[in-house]
């Protein structure tokens, strides 16, 4: 099994907004992390005051292990930083519970569907304890360095 570095190393994303911190598994067309709900971890900003997480945030985790798997790719490809991906939209997102409780640990898993150069299509599971509490089709878009050099000079405008 290969050694990983913490989900962080392969997002473009800063504390607190790395919603995953381990990562398990990366192969040619999976991801698998891994994050605890606890007020001493990566979620604990986020938490409710019974401290479990609210069930929107799954699409977000599983977004992030897109990322994961993406970010993984290109630094197996030798890029220096990960490089910012978008959320196009997600279908189906579905939670068992409206909420992820205090102390679980979740399983993060994606599947790619499609791909081409930029766009995207993973399914994603959540599970806690082999059983899941959440899935969903996630659509993602990479945009090129012009591209987004284009959208930093826009958001700077506006």
């Amino acid at each position: 099994m290969s050694e990983y570095q913490p989900a962080a190393y392969y997002l473009p994303h800063a504390s607190p907004m790395v919603l995953v911190e381990q990562v398990l598994m990366v192969s040619d067309e999976e991801a698998h992390c891994r994050v605890r709900v606890s007020h001493d971890g990566a979620l604990a900003p986020f938490l409710n005051p019974q401290g479990a997480l609210p069930a929107w945030f799954g699409m977000e985790m599983i977004a992030q292990t897109i990322g994961v798997w993406s970010g993984w790719h290109g630094r197996q490809q030798h890029q220096q930083t990960p490089r910012p991906g978008m959320l196009l939209g997600g279908r189906g997102y579905r939670c068992q519970q409206p909420a992820f409780p205090a102390d679980s640990v979740l399983d993060i898993r994606v599947s790619l569907l499609m791909r081409d150069e930029k766009i995207g299509s993973f399914d994603g599971v959540i599970t806690l304890d082999g059983d899941t509490w959440a899935s969903g089709r996630l659509n993602t878009y990479q945009p090129d360095n012009q591209e987004l050099q284009q959208l930093m000079q826009q958001g700077i405008q506006e």
